[in-house]
């Protein structure tokens, strides 16, 4: 690399060392989503699951960090009261010093600020991505990276591709290659069907006005709580669902027919978005992005 390269790893590596936080912080991100899961309703069960583990870390003689460097998710499983989906919360925490979780209850994701807090990226790039491809993860970041897409946009050369695939491969390694709690690999996906009923439910009850509502940090200068947000759990699944409020959302106006849908369950994580199709054979239908065959084929359902 040269002198200039923004992409320093070693640089990288020891910013992540040194900003490791502590078992104390971490326990205080564990109890703020307690906190909000349960004032947002979801199961209680769930909720204090977090505040149980928050009081492990607080009782812990070692550096619940340095614990999960070594040991990793299995060093993580082994103390009280955390499992499978606690310990890669924790990861999570160790990891990038935050919680996807906790700022999809806060009303914080922000796409565009979590690309640009990657070596290399900026804002303006940042921007541009989410804009040009229409992706809101680091994995679909990273899948952008590898299939050619990302080459594609604008300021994105073979060399600043191929830093930022390294930089994605490095920051998600472990949580990608750690062997699951109950031993199973890949992530069970919900199935198709799932979704499009928590789809339907989310809108349905939104639409009522019978769920919480919390007020979005982005995209909402008045902080007002318009957000509505649903918590469920189905077919060994935690699900929240949420509409989009996505800088892409609000411009095409689609804050109140994209639903992004959140999942977890002791074999992994992840997210997708459920639309409402208006072009060809599907148009009118709802769908689940990126399984569009699979939503159509056997679970068909008019837009509300």
């Amino acid at each position: 690399m040269s002198k200039g390269d923004p992409f320093d790893r070693d640089e990288m590596r020891q910013n992540a060392t040194d900003s490791v936080p502590d078992n104390r912080r971490i326990a205080e991100l564990l109890e703020r989503t307690w906190e909000l899961l349960d004032a947002q309703g979801a199961n209680p069960f769930r909720a204090r699951a977090y505040l149980r583990a928050a009081g492990t870390l607080r009782g812990l003689d070692v550096d619940v960090g340095q614990l999960a460097h070594t040991d990793g998710l299995k060093g993580l499983t082994a103390l009280p009261h955390i499992g499978g989906s606690l310990a890669r919360a924790i990861m999570e925490i160790v990891e990038t010093g935050k919680l996807g979780l906790l700022e999809r209850l806060q009303g914080a994701v922000c796409p565009a600020e979590l690309f640009a807090s990657l070596p290399g990226m900026g804002p303006v790039l940042a921007e541009r991505v989410v804009d040009t491809l229409h992706i809101e993860t680091l994995e679909e970041l990273e899948l952008a990276t590898l299939d050619g897409r990302l080459a594609r946009v604008p300021g994105f050369g073979p060399r600043r591709v191929a830093a930022l695939c390294a930089v994605l491969d490095a920051s998600m390694r472990r949580r990608r290659r750690a062997p699951r709690h109950d031993g199973t690999d890949p992530v069970v996906l919900p199935s198709v069907k799932l979704l499009l009923e928590i789809d339907m439910r989310y809108r349905a009850a939104a639409d009522a006005g019978t769920l919480p509502k919390i007020a979005p940090r982005r995209m909402n200068p008045e902080h007002e709580a318009w957000l509505p947000i649903l918590h469920t759990d189905r077919d060994g699944f935690h699900l929240t669902a949420l509409y989009s409020n996505t800088a892409r959302a609000h411009r095409l106006g689609k804050t109140h027919d994209w639903v992004v849908i959140f999942f977890e369950s002791n074999a992994g994580e992840g997210q997708c978005t459920v639309v409402t199709e208006h072009r060809g054979p599907r148009a009118g239908q709802r769908v689940v992005r990126g399984r569009e065959r699979e939503s159509t084929a056997r679970h068909p359902e008019p837009a509300l």
